[in-house]
């Protein structure tokens, strides 16, 4: 009888249906594993996202005071920008006797930029150029050509901003900079700017990309809860001499192509007050020509590699992954191959559930971000209410970025 038993144990074991139930078992867990850390991770991003109701308010234009006159000097790295860099010297001429001097230190561009700073030289007596070698030394990226230009500026200057060639500058912008800088008491302020986009892959995956610095660091205008969690953005970026002076200029990025949050990390890391503010009703950029060139040139910074510890880097790739990454891949798969009789079965009733909210959150973030885009010139204006579906896109360019060091910086190898 026992003999009997057994034996119809063992066949019971070697059925299909029962290998079924221990596959089942095995990926129950797995689901349950899965919704553990998605919950965890969310919990860290709704925190996060919480903190943007008591965000400052959008920087506006603002006029500066007399005794402001020639408080600051403009560096401007310029390589091969002949066709973004009228706007901003346009934007540049029109702020007012804050700005000391504009210094253009040009790379030995082979376009047609020096005579472009040449022209823009005779109408304002404030833009001088200096021709940098980048030979020289090797620097990656502009920190050479921008460590020239603040040795080469006048002591009588208080700040140094450091400004694209890609921005568009508003009328008032060194004077917001400036009233912020001082109210606050920040060493160094950077701003994000307003992004102008124009082709269709572009407004459909430019936006996505910007989540994930918002996803990882928080809302603009929060303080970092430590300085390797401080953001920056070279674009617009103001910094006391005196700080400057005693930080080496900016030679502490002279390896790092992400080298405005190099620098930024680096003053928080020795006391200084740095902070990140909203600067779209003050500052445009017309970044990259593209989705291709998006993809190229963002992703080469998106992962903030070589300002980062390499845990804190892997840490935000996992975190992305379930937060951004993910949700829309599992509600896809829901939606397509998953019975419907199992929808209502947990873990599966959580899993698609706080992925449908993480979704619903991300499309919120749409009307967040709105205002930092301006799709009055784009084609197909509306792919921005799409970008949503590019999260697993973007994710797979972070993680690229993380595993692969980048290499050229505007067509230029290191």
């Amino acid at each position: 009888m026992i003999v009997g038993d057994l034996g119809a144990i063992a066949r019971a074991r070697s059925s299909p249906d029962f290998a079924m139930l221990q596959l089942d078992g095995v990926l129950s867990i797995w689901l349950w594993l899965g919704l553990g850390f998605q919950l965890s991770t969310g919990a860290v991003l709704f925190w996060r996202l919480a903190q943007g109701k008591n965000r400052p308010r959008p920087l506006q234009p603002e006029w500066a005071p007399p005794e402001w006159a020639g408080k600051v000097t403009v560096l401007l790295p310029t390589l091969n920008e002949v066709k973004r860099l009228s706007p901003c010297l346009a934007g540049l001429t029109v702020q007012t006797e804050e700005v000391r001097e504009i210094l253009a230190i040009d790379s030995y561009s082979e376009d047609g930029t020096v005579a472009s700073i040449e022209a823009a030289i005779a109408q304002d007596p404030r833009f001088h150029l200096i021709l940098y070698d980048p030979n020289s030394d090797r620097w990656v990226g502009p920190s050479g050509a921008l460590q020239t230009g603040f040795l080469r500026s006048s002591p009588e200057s208080e700040w140094i901003l450091r400004v694209d060639a890609d921005t568009y500058p508003r009328p008032g912008l060194v004077a917001s900079l400036l009233k912020a800088a001082i109210a606050s008491n920040y060493d160094l302020l950077s701003v994000s700017a307003q992004f102008i986009l124009k082709y269709p892959g572009e407004v459909w995956f430019h936006p996505a990309m910007l989540i994930t610095f918002a996803y990882r660091f928080g809302a603009i205008g929060k303080r970092a809860n430590s300085p390797d969690r401080v953001m920056a953005n070279g674009q617009c970026l103001l910094c006391r001499r005196q700080v400057l002076e005693q930080l080496g200029g900016f030679a502490i990025a002279r390896d790092a192509f992400c080298d405005d949050m190099k620098l930024a990390r680096h003053a928080a890391k020795q006391g200084y007050r740095v902070g990140f503010l909203d600067g779209s009703k003050v500052v445009r950029v017309r970044m990259y020509e593209g989705v291709r060139e998006t993809w190229r040139e963002w992703g080469r910074t998106i992962g903030v590699r070589d300002a980062s510890h390499p845990w804190q880097l892997w840490q935000d790739v996992v975190f992305l992954l379930a937060v951004q990454g993910l949700p829309p891949l599992i509600l896809g798969f829901y939606a397509i191959a998953v019975p419907r009789s199992l929808l209502f079965q947990w873990p599966h009733v959580g899993l698609w559930s706080f992925n449908l909210l993480l979704m619903l959150a991300r499309i919120a973030m749409l009307w967040a971000i709105a205002p930092y885009f301006d799709r009055t010139q784009a084609k197909a204006p509306w792919l921005f209410w799409l970008s949503p579906l590019a999260d697993p896109v973007v994710w797979l360019r972070v993680l690229i970025s993380a595993l692969r060091p980048p290499k050229q910086w505007r067509g230029r190898r290191y």
